[in-house]
């Protein structure tokens, strides 16, 4: 019996229930030609969600799930069963607005996305795991230009932010979106373009969580704070490195 490695175990399991067969074996070529584990199964587990990939959306990291589960406690004690305004802005699978629906049920929820087959895999996500669609909706566009002049009491962001050139694991190069990924010179352009642009759609007493590059905390910090925002502070994830800027308005 041919031995399994372990991502080859948990495909069996997780996908074909530990039955061995012909789709297996195919599966078990992807996975050899270095193709994402995540992405040969199809979904990811998201804070009790099964977050499917089908448009190859960037794949949620275990430090995203960290911080939206903080979150998610901060913000049900905020608002306790008052209804609040949430965006999840780029947001690619739509994992973190997707978490929020599931996990608060006072919470309209929007999703803003680029990508178009990533903002139908939002709506499928939300199908699948029988979320109510009468409390969200999703936008295709740039940004907040599919929201027009519309206020927000919580936005979050997981933007791209690695800087051009730097060099990214085989599995990760190779298979995840560019576009997801890179950010300019300096990995910053859309988070600049972010704290420029969040006030305008804040209400008052709003926050905004956004994920960023743990090599450029500092500077991403500074693009808040004198961009409009009242405070913002730099908060480590569960590794230790600076992962997410908090900014209030």
């Amino acid at each position: 019996m041919t031995v399994l490695t372990k991502e080859e175990r948990q495909l069996l399991d997780e996908k074909y229930a530990g039955r061995a067969c012909e789709e297996f074996e195919r599966d078990r070529a992807r996975l050899a030609s270095g193709e994402p584990l995540a992405y040969v199964i199809g979904w990811i587990p998201f804070l009790g969600l099964r977050i499917g990939l089908g448009s190859r959306p960037l794949i949620p990291r275990p430090e995203t799930e960290w911080w939206t589960e903080n979150m998610i406690a901060h913000l049900r004690s905020r608002f306790g069963t008052r209804n609040f305004r949430f965006l999840d802005m780029c947001a690619g699978s739509g994992a973190i607005g997707l978490a929020v629906l599931k996990h608060i049920p006072d919470a309209e929820v929007s999703f803003g996305e680029l990508v178009p087959e990533h903002a139908a895999q939002i709506g499928n996500n939300m199908r699948s795991n029988g979320l109510d669609e009468r409390r969200c909706r999703v936008r295709t566009g740039d940004l907040f230009k599919p929201f027009g002049d519309e206020t927000f009491d919580v936005i979050a962001a997981n933007p791209p932010y690695i800087p051009e050139g730097r060099a990214l694991d085989a599995d990760v190069a190779a298979w995840e979106p560019r576009l997801a990924l890179f950010a300019g010179s300096d990995g910053l352009s859309l988070i600049r373009e972010i704290a420029k642009t969040a006030p305008a759609h804040m209400n008052p007493g709003g926050e905004l969580w956004c994920e960023v590059d743990s090599g450029r905390g500092p500077e991403a910090l500074a693009l808040f704070t004198k961009n409009g925002a009242m405070r913002a502070g730099l908060r480590n994830d569960h590794y230790g490195r600076p992962r997410l800027v908090m900014a209030y308005y």
